[in-house]
């Protein structure tokens, strides 16, 4: 296949690449600045782009069939950062002919154990309660667009420190203990992109 990935100098996203070049896909990585990353990793293509832009966004995405966003920006309010992203993908990936979305989620959005959203459950903490805000803002935008998206999110949080198991559980629910690698996360991304489980869905992934 040949995948973008939108925000592929962070975390999440330099694992996707790196999933997407172990299963032979052919990989373009949207970065802001590709001077900032040392030009990319070998044998992908690494190109300037603004996810906030729907003209950029379809020029960077076309000839692709498929799309994974990883991208944030810290430096912006994120309600404004993660709609204007959410929109100029949904008209951007429309204009290129991209048919399939797969986009790094947040647990904090997700439901708990209870049924209500997990930044909402007794005791969670909320002091980035306006980035949970801006995530929920985005996947809004997605779900009343027409897109075949998937929005994939940690059950709990990242273990940073993880190495790849090559195992995932989906779970129906979030929960704050729950932990997963970006190594197997960029599993969950791949998987996604390449054979579709879930449409316009929100689900999270935790080790498996």
């Amino acid at each position: 296949m040949n995948i973008v990935v939108f925000g592929a100098g962070g975390r999440a996203g330099r694992q996707a690449v790196a999933e997407a070049q172990r299963r032979g896909h052919r990989v373009t990585a949207v970065v802001r600045d590709p001077a900032a990353h040392g030009g990319g990793p070998a044998g992908v293509r690494t190109v300037a782009g603004d996810v906030t832009d729907p003209l950029s966004v379809a020029r960077t995405a076309a000839g692709h069939d498929a799309a994974i966003n990883a991208a944030v920006d810290l430096s912006a309010a994120p309600a404004e950062f993660f709609t204007a992203s959410s929109r100029a993908l949904i008209t951007g990936l429309a204009q290129a002919g991209v048919g399939r979305l797969v986009a790094v989620g947040l647990a904090s959005v997700m439901p708990g154990p209870s049924g209500t959203l997990l930044m909402d459950e007794p005791g969670y903490p909320n002091e980035y309660r306006s980035f949970y805000l801006g995530h929920a803002a985005g996947l809004e935008e997605l779900r009343t667009s027409g897109l075949n998206w998937a929005y994939v999110a940690p059950a709990g949080d990242f273990d940073h420190d993880g190495a790849r198991t090559g195992r995932y559980r989906i779970t129906g629910h979030g929960d704050p203990a729950d932990r997963i690698s970006y190594a197997d996360f960029a599993i969950a991304l791949l998987d996604e992109a390449e054979t579709p489980r879930h449409h316009r869905a929100a689900v999270c992934v935790r080790e498996g």
